[in-house]
């Protein structure tokens, strides 16, 4: 780590330690899940953009186009069994995080990725949004029927061409946003109900993210100025590059580094230790049993003490939840689009 890395992590951890109330919310992207093997979708020769590249797609995007997935839903499919939750574990920024969430210490985590890693770190439900969807839930693209996690992946794993609805024998998609497709609405009911109750003792950290797909982008924008900003990021991006702020913190580097060292800061490093080498055991076994990382007993498992935990939590969460469930139910009928990069350029 260099100086001027140590400086902005020295910062946002002096924020932090300054305010015991202090609660982050965390804005990331694909750069957290890269150290897990996981390709990003433009990095030149390795993003997922450049591999699909050679399944002959009349252009890259078309893998995550509804209309396209329709009528040749098989390379969609083979994305699926490359990225499918189970195949990879999480990195020390995905941890970390679960540490802000034990130290009390998180507000929300939203996302872009569809991997659930944040899940399998134990974000726990009311503090996550995935505002690109994910594979933990599926339904049928024709009757709409939902079916559970399970269902997609054991069509997978049985080797069927495509996972069929048992009602009408549609597609099973899973609930990932599709370019042509509305971003959920839990996504704008939680954002509207977090910023407009953001204040002085919430940091917004923004991570691994390139700031190019819309409205995910502009969130950094909407935090007003009375809050701090942060951007781990390898470079300036969206608006802290477009319209910086005076009190805007940038660390110019990997989000593995970061993670190390704020935690490091924060006098953590213990607790981040200890989930990564727990999760890093836990992939040993699965690979010496010739199991998934997430075996059915291990989610079952995970999903008892999560259960556990947001109990303990209620008190604290349940304002926060009873509100987005509120908002949630207020835009219900809004029709918000999402509008990608790509889809600009193709116009």
């Amino acid at each position: 780590m260099n100086e001027e890395q140590a400086v902005s992590i020295g910062q946002i951890a002096k924020l932090i330690k300054s305010n015991s109330k202090a609660k982050v919310i965390f804005l990331v992207g694909a750069g957290i899940s890269t150290p897990c093997g996981i390709p990003d979708f433009r990095s030149p020769g390795t993003g997922l953009y450049d591999n699909l590249a050679k399944l002959n797609l009349p252009y890259a995007e078309a893998v995550f186009d509804i209309d396209f997935f329709q009528g040749n839903p098989q390379p969609f499919y083979t994305l699926a069994k490359e990225l499918y939750p189970g195949n990879y574990e999480p990195s020390k920024f995905h941890h970390l995080m679960r540490v802000f969430q034990d130290k009390n210490r998180l507000h929300r985590v939203y996302t872009q990725n569809i991997d659930t890693l944040e899940r399998c770190a134990g974000i726990l439900g009311d503090r996550l949004v995935e505002a690109h969807g994910s594979f933990a839930r599926n339904h049928c693209i024709d009757c709409r029927k939902e079916y559970p996690q399970e269902y997609f992946k054991d069509s997978m794993a049985e080797g069927k061409e495509f996972a069929r609805c048992a009602v009408c024998k549609g597609l099973i998609k899973p609930q990932i946003v599709f370019f042509g497709e509305n971003l959920p609405s839990r996504f704008f009911s939680m954002w509207d109900n977090d910023v407009k109750t953001l204040n002085e003792d919430n940091i917004v950290i923004v991570v691994g993210t390139s700031l190019a797909v819309y409205p995910f982008a502009s969130l950094p924008a909407e935090v007003p100025r009375k809050v701090n900003r942060a951007l781990i990021n390898l470079q300036k991006v969206g608006d802290f590059k477009t319209k910086p702020r005076k009190s805007d913190i940038i660390f110019k580097g990997s989000s593995e580094v970061a993670a190390e060292e704020l935690a490091k800061e924060l006098g953590w490093s213990e607790e981040l230790v200890t989930l990564v080498d727990s999760a890093t055991r836990r992939t040993r076994l699965a690979k010496e049993q010739g199991t998934s990382i997430a075996s059915k007993d291990d989610r079952k498992q995970l999903d008892n003490v999560l259960h556990e935990l947001e109990k303990l939590n209620l008190r604290e969460n349940e304002r926060d939840t009873l509100l987005g469930k509120k908002e949630q139910k207020e835009k219900h009928n809004e029709n918000h689009n999402g509008v990608s990069e790509q889809e600009q350029e193709k116009k």
